[in-house]
């Protein structure tokens, strides 16, 4: 019998267990190709049928309109981190972030390689302890750019900011995509990482609108300019074939269970369960995000000392509850309950960490 862990990684991170099953299946023989997807030609029918089908449920489950090209992309989201300002910028105006952690302050660091940066509104005062409400942005800007969820730090925006008309809003979405429903039109563009909540390493997705394609300068290399692979559909060049298609089959598991609209149901009671073990812990465990900017997908919380967060942190281990330890520049402990993480894995994390603090308060 395979052995299997509960996985709290942060990214990579844990995937649908069907969609492994199945890929272990087809491993082989690729539907009969006799190859295994590894092997097989990114220009053959067999692999551009996966292409497409990974894109069209991408548009069926965040149901987006025919002005939007979804692309499948290289490079991680840090790529876009300098690719969104590249792609966006306009000669002249300023380009404006609300920094929330550590992943937009690196984006809004990119970004200054492209011109004026303004910051509208941070958390940075109270570590990142919470996302800025009732954020405002300029009318006169290229773009306008947030970052949904903050892994290290456990926040995550529960409201989509407002901006000017013909003021483009970015959203770096790397940890939080499809964790719940959302209207996507109010975005221009969105970029995620698949490794978090969508597949595995390898491979980001990037929606972007149509009319936004043609900003890029012309003396932009071919293959930094988003244009060239909206016009290829991503295959350009040779696309990341497996990482696509875990992505392909990770998606069809989440339509299977009826998509982003029960996906946010189970989402929203793993979390419950676990702020619950925190708020009902008389102080034992420490939430570090503030109530009102708690993340769906990332738990962060402290112990008394690190010498405890370092014992409660194997003895999880020990339980099959792995990847636990915060993150290095945060420190503390966090479970990262994304999508694939199953609501059983929940429960036997938050019944140990009520056992760990019956045995150690």
């Amino acid at each position: 019998m395979t052995h299997r862990v509960y996985n709290f990684y942060p990214g990579p991170a844990t995937l649908p267990l069907p969609a492994l099953k199945k890929a272990q299946e087809e491993l082989l023989d690729f539907q009969g190709t006799g190859m295994s997807i590894l092997e097989i030609s990114h220009r053959s029918k067999e692999y551009d049928k996966v292409h497409h089908e990974a894109m069209d449920l991408v548009r069926e489950l965040m149901r987006l309109s025919d002005d939007y090209k979804v692309l499948w992309l290289q490079g991680g989201a840090s790529t876009q981190f300098y690719q969104v300002p590249l792609n966006l910028q306009v000669q002249g105006k300023a380009m404006e972030y609300v920094n929330t952690g550590g992943w937009s302050t690196k984006a809004i660091k990119e970004a200054k390689l492209f011109g004026d940066v303004r910051v509208v509104a941070s958390s940075e005062e109270e570590k990142f302890s919470y996302v800025p409400q009732n954020v405002e942005f300029s009318d006169d800007i290229a773009y306008a750019h947030i970052t949904s969820n903050n892994t290290l730090y456990g926040t995550e925006w529960h409201y989509i900011p407002k901006v000017p008309d013909d003021v483009p809003l970015v959203v770096d979405m790397s940890s939080d995509i499809m964790d719940k429903v959302l209207d996507y039109s109010k975005f221009a563009v969105i970029y995620a990482g698949a490794q978090k909540n969508l597949g595995p390493a390898g491979v980001t997705l990037l929606i972007v609108r149509e009319d936004l394609l043609d900003r890029v300068p012309e003396n932009t290399p071919t293959m930094q300019k988003w244009s060239t692979h909206a016009a290829k559909d991503s295959l350009f060049n040779t696309p990341p074939v497996f990482s696509i298609y875990m992505a392909k089959l990770s998606l069809e598991y989440l339509k299977e269970i009826g998509g982003v609209p029960a996906m946010e149901k189970i989402n929203r009671e793993k979390a419950k369960i676990l702020y619950d073990v925190i708020d009902h812990s008389d102080g034992f465990y420490k939430g570090h995000a503030r109530k009102d900017s708690r993340s769906l997908m990332n738990v962060t919380f402290t112990l008394a000392t690190e010498e405890l967060e370092l014992k409660c942190t194997e003895e999880g281990a020990k339980r099959g509850l792995v990847g636990l330890k915060g993150h290095r520049s945060v420190g503390g402990m966090r479970a990262s309950i994304y999508n694939a993480m199953t609501l059983d894995g929940v429960k036997k994390l938050a019944e140990f960490l009520k056992e760990f603090q019956e045995q150690n308060q």
